[in-house]
């Protein structure tokens, strides 16, 4: 989706920019009571510099300029998840095809499943947050149901 006017990450990639300002890496660099705390590691032509930052808005503004997200292996082991191998399939007892064997897929995968898969993945989609999976979905749900 193209915006008609910048968001804001975009302005502040847009400022940055005009002001010769380079975003190096972001550093997840601490983590309080469930809160993470980040830097923005910038630097302009004489200088290099840390910028404390909202960890969401550091993460919005690293995928704008494509730069690197560090942190720390304590950060790690106390708020990250270990992810099963890729390669393995997996369906959920009921037989109901899992996220992990269709999150990656194209439109013939959704073409594949039934309404009632359909609605079951949607909801596994939304819970893991992953509104943009969710929608195509949501497609192909209404899309099925207009015909």
């Amino acid at each position: 989706m193209q915006p008609s006017r910048p968001l804001t990450h975009d302005l502040m990639k847009n400022f940055m920019n005009a002001f010769n300002i380079e975003l190096h890496e972001v550093v997840i660099s601490n983590l309080q009571e469930g809160i993470f705390y980040s830097k923005l590691v910038c630097s302009n032509n004489d200088d290099t510099i840390e910028i404390d930052s909202r960890t969401s808005d550091a993460l919005a503004l690293a995928v704008r300029f494509g730069c690197p997200i560090y942190t720390y292996e304590n950060i790690l082991n106390s708020a990250g998840i270990l992810l099963d191998d890729p390669g393995k399939k997996t369906t959920k007892a009921s037989g109901t095809p899992s996220i992990s064997e269709h999150e990656k897929g194209s439109e013939d995968d959704l073409k594949a499943l039934n309404i009632e898969e359909l609605t079951t993945l949607l909801q596994e989609v939304l819970e893991q947050e992953d509104y943009i999976r969710a929608i195509a979905i949501r497609d192909e749900i209404n899309s099925r149901k207009s015909k």
